[in-house]
């Protein structure tokens, strides 16, 4: 058999192949800051031709690639799922209050079904970027009080259409409660605290069915805020105002239906009704 001889090979004179160099370390740290910052501007694009779908799937992005958001951001992240979750639960109240003949009862269940899997989907979206990411980065009082208020909020939406619901009543109290131990050191017209009070106390009202609770809630807060009215700061003075007189507006419902007074069917307003604000 013939066997094949190969050169004897010189190890000391091998030389180890490498990649291409990266560029520095700055230059890709600032490469990324722009595409974020390509991001953004998209986001508010989409705002403004309110396509609030690609908004939330573009800040959805921007929070796994940066982790922590600055204010401006996390009230785009805040509005956009905001819009996405409050059309789709505007569309099951108006289905689940159809007065349908029992043939088209059980396509009206078919389409409130197909919403309630898509809210679903949505509200677990947030409440993992929430868990995983935005509340265990919260550097600052405003933002962690913001996040968990979020939380509490998206338990709420997912409460609403659940017929076993008190695993997900509890997780939603847990957060507002949580919201509100940590919202202490803020002054009593914050917007976020504020906006905290209120949709807290609509948890309490619609999902709980707590009115007493609700409206303790709801009145403390106000009173608070009027007190402290003569040192709320120019820049937040209409978005202060605006959520205290959805408190007030609330109160005003609940107490007369306490009073056997007012339209049963009406319902109470939480900040979804003007948007989340800072």
């Amino acid at each position: 058999m013939h066997v094949l001889k190969e050169a004897p090979v010189d190890c000391t004179q091998l030389k180890l192949q490498t990649p291409a160099s990266l560029p520095p370390a700055s230059t890709r740290l600032a490469a990324m800051e722009d595409d974020l910052t390509l991001l953004v501007a998209k986001a508010r694009v989409a705002e403004q031709a309110e396509r609030y779908d690609d908004m939330a799937d573009i800040m959805k992005t921007v929070t796994e690639k940066k982790l922590s958001l600055v204010d401006d951001e996390r009230n785009l992240l805040s509005v956009a799922y905001k819009n996405v979750v409050g059309a789709r639960r505007s569309s099951w109240r108006v289905v689940s209050n159809l007065s349908l003949t029992e043939e088209k009862k059980n396509i009206a269940k078919e389409y409130q079904e197909k919403i309630e899997n898509e809210l679903e989907k949505i509200c677990n979206e947030v409440l993992k970027l929430l868990d995983d990411i935005l509340i265990k980065n919260a550097t600052d009082t405003q933002s962690k009080v913001f996040y968990l208020k979020m939380k509490g909020d998206y338990y709420r939406y997912l409460a609403e259409m659940q017929k076993n619901k008190e695993d997900t009543m509890n997780c939603s109290e847990e957060a507002y409660k949580a919201a509100f131990e940590s919202c202490n050191d803020m002054a009593p017209t914050h917007p976020i605290r504020l906006g905290l009070a209120l949709n807290f106390s609509v948890f309490y009202y619609e999902i709980c069915g707590k009115t007493q609770k609700a409206c303790k809630l709801a009145k403390e807060a106000f009173d608070e805020a009027i007190a402290a009215l003569d040192k709320l700061p120019e820049d937040t003075y209409k978005d202060s105002t605006l959520i205290m007189q959805l408190l007030r507006d609330n109160l005003t419902l609940w107490t007369s239906e306490g009073q056997g007074e007012g339209d049963d069917t009406e319902e109470a307003r939480d900040q979804g009704d003007k948007g989340d604000q800072e």
